[in-house]
């Protein structure tokens, strides 16, 4: 058995225990911000991808998340009845990509498909992250933080003064998401317990493919970009490739997240495309470890979970951005790395030593 199964298995087993316990104590109400939680963690465990395995900073990635988020809330809320006789839209209907169903009022409503919508929508966040990608790549260091940070702040600004997306109220009604017959993604209490399995099998897929992929040739080749990207490049990398690539990849995984999230709580807003999301996603990882999946998706689960529950309070932007500055400053490897044993054997062995010599 690998090591790679054992931990995805013992992770699997974590998930059952949480919701055993809220079972057992009469907390389920718990799972709701859990499996918010679980999407906030697709992403993150996607922007680890980024920062830690290609190297590269990323302070936009909210945006992606948002764009994923609207766009789905967008194309399965907006009403095409009055379209119902047009060519155009008679076409979508044959072909499945739209549905009937009525309103928050009773009314007739013909919209996109829940599935339609999210492939429209991760497909046109795959295509911005491609197209801005390229060029914005090619920065370094600061840089390209800072140019990743503008991307950021126009999505917001953008779905923050567009009144079609609800400006500053966001979109609400938006339908829950039937991924399988008798599987909805949606807010329900009833669904509770399905909505939390299915929110968190979704993110152990999602490691799993990410863990596989590190163990491939593309993921030793993304060691080599992070380790010393010049002497990649001598060695036969294409590394602007690669990096472009894994941007593309972690923006998907934004978007789903998005997607999902938006159709399980019925509604997004602006603060999803916010600055302060972005650095808080960036917070996650490093604190976890920049290059360690399980260290940035147990410290997701932990802060998304309490930062949820409101423990934090008015002040949970300033403790994110409290936590990323004493990361930064005492432990900047994160709390949860490969040479986190080593370095506590090794510091017990020093106080060995000067307990002898003393």
């Amino acid at each position: 058995m690998s090591a790679k199964f054992i931990q995805i298995f013992g992770f699997a087993v974590t998930i059952v225990a949480i919701q055993v316990f809220t079972q057992l104590t009469d907390s389920s109400f718990h799972l709701t911000q859990f499996t918010m939680t679980a999407y906030y963690s697709l992403l993150v465990i996607g922007l680890c991808m980024l920062i830690g395995y290609a190297g590269q900073i990323s302070l936009g990635h909210a945006g992606f998340f948002a764009i994923g988020g609207y766009m789905s809330a967008f194309l399965t809320t907006h009403n095409l009845a009055a379209m119902k006789g047009t060519p155009f839209i008679a076409l979508l209907s044959k072909l499945g990509l739209l549905v009937e169903r009525k309103d928050l009022y009773g009314g007739e409503l013909l919209a996109f498909h829940p599935w339609s919508a999210c492939i429209l929508s991760v497909c046109t966040v795959l295509v911005i992250a491609y197209v801005i990608g390229g060029p914005v790549l090619k920065l370094k260091g600061h840089y390209l933080a800072m140019a990743t940070l503008g991307f950021g702040i126009i999505i917001y600004r953008i779905v923050l003064g567009t009144s079609s997306l609800g400006a500053a109220d966001g979109i609400s009604g938006v339908p829950g998401f039937s991924i399988f017959p008798g599987v909805m993604i949606g807010g329900s209490g009833s669904g509770r317990i399905l909505n939390y399995y299915v929110a968190w099998g979704i993110v152990i897929a999602g490691m799993t493919f990410l863990l596989n992929l590190i163990g491939s040739r593309v993921g030793r080749a993304l060691s080599a970009i992070h380790g010393a990207e010049d002497a990649a490049e001598a060695m036969g990398i294409p590394t602007a490739n690669y990096k472009l690539r894994v941007f593309v990849l972690s923006a998907g995984f934004a978007a789903v997240a998005g997607v999902l999230l938006t159709h399980y709580n019925g509604s997004i807003g602006p603060s999803e495309a916010s600055v302060m999301k972005s650095v808080r996603y960036v917070a996650i990882v490093a604190i976890g470890g920049m290059t360690s999946l399980w260290g940035a998706i147990s410290m997701s689960l932990i802060l998304n979970y309490f930062s949820l529950r409101g423990s934090f309070g008015t002040y949970d932007d300033a403790v994110f951005g409290v936590i990323l500055i004493l990361i930064m400053l005492f432990a900047p490897d994160g709390l949860i790395r490969k040479q986190v044993l080593g370095d506590l054997k090794s510091y017990l062995k020093r106080i060995r030593s000067k307990a002898v010599a003393s």
